[in-house]
């Protein structure tokens, strides 16, 4: 089993919503039973909701993350990722930094197209930004499928092609 890690900050809006999209995704696909998805955040607090925003984002696309509850990277959940995709630029350095040995686990969730960019964080914004946030996740997912199951074929070294 392949375990995937979704990073955000407090991981209560784009984090949670990544996770519910890809575990949608993979259930579509023949990777659901060869994948296990989860998510944390870089800082926050544990135990806490999802943000509601990232609720009726989800909700509108038949996605219940009602059940989700915050969580804090650990050692441990770094540990055990096969594959770290994070939100922003500085959720990648940080966990590059205080990871090493996961170094080349770890990307941006915007390098599934060969790009980088931070998704930003809709905490405080309206129900529109979260559906829009979600939307731009959700893309980047559908695109970026078919890179995650290459990635996660690959067991070391530098998975992206596109980053050498």
């Amino acid at each position: 089993m392949k375990r995937i890690l979704l990073i955000c900050t407090a991981n209560i809006c784009r984090s949670p919503m990544a996770e519910g999209l890809l575990k949608e995704l993979a259930a579509l696909t023949v990777f659901a039973s060869n994948w296990h998805i989860e998510s944390a955040g870089t800082w926050g607090q544990p135990g806490l909701p999802a943000a509601a925003g990232s609720l009726s984002a989800m909700q509108a696309r038949n996605i219940d993350i009602s059940q989700h509850r915050s969580r804090i990277v650990s050692a441990a959940l770094i540990a055990e990722a096969d594959l770290i995709l994070t939100m922003e630029s500085g959720h990648k350095e940080a966990l590059q930094i205080e990871f090493p040995e996961k170094r080349d686990c770890v990307y941006q969730l915007s390098e599934l197209i060969g790009e980088e960019f931070d998704i930003e964080d809709p905490i405080g914004q309206s129900l529109q930004r979260f559906e829009r946030t979600a939307n731009e996740i959700e893309d980047l997912l559908i695109r970026g499928l078919p890179t995650i199951a290459s990635w996660l074929e690959t067991d070391s070294g530098n998975k992206n092609p596109a980053s050498k």
